[in-house]
């Protein structure tokens, strides 16, 4: 059985180490309606609506706002229900700090607040008039981003929770594989809310983001909208289906192109430009291979042929459906491919009397190479 709470402990002790280096003492986290965090998650596994105050010397705090669900989900030193502050913000972090003072001889440079880097200047000096005797500061390149740094590396736990994500996808791609073999007609909403369905009985949390699903009129958008319509999918033409699912926080993110026959000259071109760049730039998603090269090997294949793809090459995924780091030419030229890393490979090219087609997997970089972890396909018909 996985020992959750090593697991949880041992993410919260690099970032109490970073915190000492960087002398801060105490960080708070915040995750709400008015502005999701999914750190809280990564510290200490509770899904969602809480505060999360940590003390630089070994001790997380965890306010829920749902005290239930953390006692099933949470770790943490402690747990003290939301209900306790009067279900305040600002409240309850004063409230934390106060019990915190005792390990500070009173100077004020011991005493560094770190709130998070997206929090509102208004907040921000309600939080410095009401906590007078803390150095309370908000910045960017702090404790928070160190903490998104830190969740780009997979760590076992979250592999296999991504393992499970990309299980579940996998099988509904293949059932909706024989869906259009059968030769039923499918609509975009069909497919969608197939999925919907299918991945709650196989335990999955949620899709991982909005479920894109466009048929042959409206696959020419990268992100196509609305989601879905009752429109035909699978259809003659370029169909897209954009999807994933969520398995304990950790997503998945897919996209097959179905290709049905007869097709044109330039739609065959689009499908084999995209499935030569996915090839191609694989090969250069291995440990300590610049993450630039990879973007610039898809947009060189792409223009060799007169077409210019419109978006990045791929993404991280974790606790979050995008996240560090990115494959793109925006990417620093240090920047390169770690083992841990779980990031989409995804090519697509786009044409408004065409249609579109993109081939996205999600790809886990291991100590000597990379793994496919999903089996994504173009589905010729």
């Amino acid at each position: 059985m996985t020992d959750l709470d090593s697991i949880f402990k041992a993410r919260r002790q690099k970032v109490y180490a970073w915190m000492k280096e960087h002398d801060i003492a105490a960080a708070v986290f915040h995750d709400s309606e008015d502005g999701r965090d999914v750190s809280v998650r990564y510290l200490t596994g509770h899904p969602n609506d809480a505060v999360l105050v940590l003390h630089s010397k070994g001790q997380a705090v965890l306010i829920p706002w749902d005290v239930n669900l953390a006692s099933q989900k949470a770790h943490a030193d402690r747990v003290i229900p939301y209900t306790d502050f009067e279900r305040d913000y600002l409240t309850s972090v004063k409230a934390i700090l106060a019990q915190f003072d005792g390990d500070f001889t009173g100077a004020s440079s011991e005493k560094r607040l770190a709130l998070p880097d997206v929090t509102t200047h208004v907040e921000f000096l309600k939080f410095k008039n009401e906590i007078k005797d803390w150095d309370v500061f908000c910045s960017e390149n702090s404790v928070h981003d160190f903490v998104e740094e830190c969740r780009a590396v997979k760590d076992e736990y979250e592999i296999q929770c991504t393992r499970k994500a990309c299980s579940i996808t996998d099988a509904m791609t293949d059932e909706i594989e024989k869906m259009l073999k059968s030769g039923k007609a499918l609509t975009e909403a069909d497919v969608a809310l197939f999925a919907e369905g299918y991945l709650r009985q196989e335990g999955a949390e949620r899709t991982s983001f909005d479920t894109l699903s466009a048929g042959p009129s409206r696959s020419f958008a990268i992100h196509a909208f609305p989601g879905y319509t009752g429109g035909s999918w699978g259809s003659k033409g370029l169909s897209i289906l954009d999807y994933g699912v969520c398995y304990e926080g950790y997503a998945s993110d897919c996209t097959i192109t179905v290709a049905r026959g007869p097709l044109e000259k330039e739609q065959e071109k689009l499908l084999e430009l995209v499935q030569t760049a996915a090839d191609e730039c694989r090969k250069l998603y291995m440990p300590g291979k610049k993450i630039i090269d990879a973007a610039r090997k898809a947009d060189e294949i792409f223009a060799a042929a007169g077409k210019k793809m419109p978006h990045g090459l791929g993404h991280g995924t974790g606790l979050e459906i995008h996240e560090a780091p990115f494959i793109s030419m925006r990417a620093a030229e240090d920047k390169v491919f770690v083992p841990g890393n779980i990031i989409t490979l995804e090519p697509g090219l786009y044409d408004p009397e065409l249609g579109g087609t993109r081939l996205e997997n999600d790809v886990l970089i291991t100590a000597t190479s990379n793994e496919l972890l999903t089996r994504s396909r173009i589905m010729y018909l």
